[in-house]
């Protein structure tokens, strides 16, 4: 089975987590080029050492944009980097939604 980066999954969610803050702004605390970043944004595969900081910065795992089989853990860290990802709530509120969502999980788990 080959497994592929999923890059319209990528770019938008980096172009959400970035919201209205500058490209070049972003680009300088995440430690890459503006323009890498931009070409990330329309879709294009970064390299490696790019990949990674970026993930860092989304706070997913490297594994998280690749398209592969979909399992229940794929699904909760989808639904968790969302809330990170998501500028309009509070932190502290987001944190308490992942903490329900795990709890909901671990116990859907357990059931099963």
């Amino acid at each position: 089975m080959s497994t592929s980066l999923d890059t319209q999954r990528f770019s938008e969610m980096i172009k959400s987590k970035r919201g209205s803050k500058g490209l070049r702004v972003l680009a300088s605390e995440i430690g890459v080029s503006a323009s890498t970043l931009s070409r990330i944004e329309q879709g294009n595969l970064p390299d490696i050492d790019t990949y990674l900081r970026l993930c860092d910065w989304l706070e997913v795992s490297t594994d998280y944009f690749t398209n592969s089989n979909s399992n229940i853990e794929d699904v909760q860290n989808e639904v968790i980097a969302h809330l990170r990802a998501d500028k309009t709530l509070p932190p502290s509120t987001s944190e308490a939604l992942i903490q329900m969502i795990n709890l909901a999980y671990a116990s859907a788990t357990k059931e099963n």
